[in-house]
């Protein structure tokens, strides 16, 4: 478990804490425990949705077939593979 020590700091409504106190005696649990946990779930899902790529069926069979298209030289790529590594060994 890891060490709780930092503060956040919320400001809602009346109806807001009064909603959030009543969800949390619901569940047996303090407001505290009932917040974070309903934050950080939140916030996974937010960064979930963030980083997931989606694409209709038409946009994804168009990505597909470039993805199919063979490779082309790209000539500045290629001058630069072929110089000497500026890493020594």
């Amino acid at each position: 478990m890891s060490v709780k020590d930092k503060r956040l700091e919320l400001r809602v409504s009346g109806e807001q804490k009064e909603l959030i106190e009543q969800a949390a005696a619901l569940e047996g649990r303090s407001v505290t425990d009932f917040s974070t946990q309903a934050l950080t779930e939140h916030a996974h899902e937010v960064i979930r949705r963030n980083h997931q790529l989606t694409m209709d069926a038409e946009a994804f069979d168009a990505f597909l077939a470039v993805l199919d298209e063979p490779g082309r030289p790209i000539p500045g790529l290629v001058d630069l593979l072929h110089r000497p590594s500026v890493f020594r060994d």
